[in-house]
């Protein structure tokens, strides 16, 4: 069985706006997520073209990670390993695919873009996300053009920037909607109800399919994906905003500029770090056994 969500994220901004806004978002996320030797290495980065979208983005990325995953999935992964993540940007509208992987927490706050994860110990895990990106406060009801079976086991989920509740250890009073006032356009902080009065407003619209199967730990495994996308929208889409006068004004030549810049801030502080903990791991990872366990 597939656990399918749509989760639908207003933003005080318009969506070309936020073309800008989410290129800074990830870039400088992604850096500020990065530490001792994990985080989000970028391979590549480069124009690619689609007969349908047109032109977008194509993004190859190493998500190295170990330690942040639970204890009941570290205990069925390498000690140290990393995601493939493939993606394909066709601003406003994504196709993102996951499989064979368990990380989820690094997902660039999933702009549209689209996502082919793989890591082979653990072939049964397959997430499919499609993103569209529309001027209005999450009002659409079939965005992304659901089938009427989809459309039944679909669960809509309304995520509030401003008032929901964030994990503490992400919270940061000045990344707070509810405190944030931007100088150069005059936007927030956010109240309640804002959603209905705010102008400008946009919504992102995500269907995420997340399917695990695997006895035992399908319907645990689903629900953490779900649970780890959930986070990182919302924590994406608050920097995002608040934010919003570091980029605001910024050309898209500008926030590339930006984007190769933070990648490669990023790549450093990943691979001068990891590259000893390979290397201490080497032996213990050599002694494992196909269950992930030392002898």
């Amino acid at each position: 069985m597939v656990l399918t969500k749509e989760y639908r994220v207003c933003m005080p901004l318009t969506v070309e706006e936020y073309k800008i806004g989410q290129l800074y978002m990830i870039a400088r996320h992604s850096l500020e997520q990065s530490e001792e030797g994990e985080g989000v290495e970028v391979v590549e980065n480069k124009p690619c073209e689609d007969p349908v979208h047109g032109k977008g983005q194509y993004t190859e990325k190493h998500i190295h990670l170990s330690s942040r995953l639970p204890y009941w999935i570290q205990a069925i992964c390498p000690r140290v390993f990393y995601v493939i993540e493939k993606s394909w940007n066709y601003y406003p509208y994504t196709l993102t695919v996951h499989g064979n992987c368990m990380n989820l927490f690094s997902l660039s706050i999933s702009n549209p873009i689209s996502r082919n994860l793989q890591c082979s110990f653990i072939p049964k895990l397959h997430v499919l996300i499609k993103t569209k990106y529309e001027d209005n406060n999450g009002s659409t009801e079939n965005c992304l053009d659901l089938t009427e079976e989809e459309l039944k086991s679909r669960t809509v989920d309304h995520l509030d920037i401003a008032f929901d509740d964030l994990s503490p250890k992400h919270y940061k009073r000045e990344e707070d909607p509810k405190f944030y006032k931007s100088e150069k356009t005059n936007r927030g902080p956010l109240i309640e109800g804002w959603r209905e009065t705010d102008k400008p407003i946009m919504c992102s619209y995500k269907v995420v399919h997340a399917s695990f199967e695997v006895w035992g730990l399908q319907t645990k495994v689903e629900d953490f994906i779900q649970r780890g996308i959930r986070e990182i929208l919302l924590l994406g889409h608050r920097q995002a905003f608040a934010w919003l006068d570091e980029w605001h004004g910024m050309t898209l030549e500008d926030v590339r500029d930006y984007e190769r810049q933070k990648q490669a801030e990023t790549n450093e502080k990943i691979l001068n770090t990891s590259a000893g903990a390979t290397d201490a791991a080497g032996d213990a990872v050599g002694q494992r056994n196909d269950c992930g366990e030392v002898d």
